[in-house]
């Protein structure tokens, strides 16, 4: 009996955590949808842009680095957005390595 009650209950544990678990397509979508918020506000024309950093569910952010060499001097433009999952917005600000 003891057998049979620990292998239903590792069951439904592991059932729990696949019906949780996000499909690929779904962070694909989420990431789609970050990206083109982000790099719609940086108000950049072609700008290289790094993988998603996806933080904790307790923070809801997803943090992308966007980049461009832009005006006549060529000079490079480094933009940090953090994207917020439940409301769809973005922030971005302008950043610079220390020492350059």
């Amino acid at each position: 009996m003891l057998k049979t009650t620990l292998v239903v209950a590792a069951s439904l544990l592991s059932l729990t955590r696949l019906a949780s678990a996000s499909s690929e397509g779904a962070w694909n979508a989420l990431f789609a949808k970050a990206n083109g918020t982000c790099i719609g506000q940086s108000r950049m024309v072609s700008p290289e842009a790094t993988a998603p950093v996806v933080f904790d569910d307790a923070t809801g952010k997803i943090a992308i680095l966007l980049r461009e060499k832009s005006g006549k001097a060529r000079k490079m433009t480094n933009l940090i957005c953090l994207y917020d999952k439940k409301s769809g917005k973005a922030s971005i600000s302008e950043y610079e390595w220390l020492g350059h």
